[in-house]
């Protein structure tokens, strides 16, 4: 059986939904990977707020802006002034990230990869971290409001046509 990651960006869901939607897929954990865990426009996901309610609620929350977060304090993964993905992926702290929630899913933990973008493939959720889970054979299901879903085969193939799509243009240009 290939273990199945899911992630989502609470900015598409009020606290309730939010809630719904994680009891609808089973999810135990919610791993919150933003580096600051605190919003301006949506306060029941900042840190202090969103663990009580999740752990009132039934579910567990941890955060791993450590491991997993888009704004590293080591200025040696930015060679070229922006965090590079590749590289940070390669970090102790990344895997240790990894190590710690595939131990979680060996105890039939199910979680969660939580940020606050509701589109996946503008958020390091998807292109970092969810990158990573499912080149290791990981499934990785992406949850949208009104309940859908899409999957990172879905999100590789649309950083393919927009990317790609825009280097080839620029080469035939050249």
């Amino acid at each position: 059986m290939i273990d199945t990651i899911y992630t989502i960006g609470y900015s598409g869901f009020n606290i309730n939904s939010f809630l719904t939607i994680l009891k609808e897929n089973h999810i135990s954990l919610v791993i919150d990977v933003r580096s600051l865990p605190y919003s301006k426009h949506f306060p029941d996901y900042n840190k202090d707020n969103i663990s009580k309610i999740l752990n009132k609620t039934g579910f567990y929350y941890r955060n791993y802006a450590l491991e997993f977060g888009a704004r590293q304090k080591n200025l040696s993964f930015y060679p070229n002034g922006y965090l590079d993905f590749d590289l940070f992926s390669k970090s102790d702290n990344f895997l240790s990230g990894v190590e710690k929630l595939e131990k979680s899913m060996k105890q039939d933990y199910r979680f969660v990869l939580m940020c606050s973008e509701i589109d996946p493939i503008i958020c390091h959720r998807a292109i970092l971290v969810s990158r990573a889970f499912y080149n290791k054979g990981y499934k990785i299901i992406h949850l949208l409001p009104d309940n859908k879903v899409i999957s990172q085969n879905y999100i590789e193939e649309r950083l393919l046509n927009k990317y790609l799509v825009s280097m080839m243009s620029i080469i035939l240009i050249l």
